[in-house]
């Protein structure tokens, strides 16, 4: 599976922790992926597409 990892514009640029997604890696029933930039070597959390998108419409909404 292929696809850029996007860092959420809302994470610590000086290098704190940080959220990333890859849109580019969303197959089937697997759901996004989700990881911490600072542990790229974890297997990443899966969220459900309805989630997802569910959580980053609540985000909008607070931030």
């Amino acid at each position: 599976m292929s696809g850029a990892w996007i860092r959420s514009g809302y994470s610590d640029q000086q290098g704190g922790p940080c959220v990333e997604w890859a849109p580019g890696r969303v197959s089937g029933g697997e759901g996004v992926p989700v990881r911490d930039s600072k542990d790229v070597g974890r297997a990443p959390l899966r969220f459900s597409t309805c989630a997802w998108t569910a959580f980053v419409e609540q985000m909008k909404r607070t931030v």
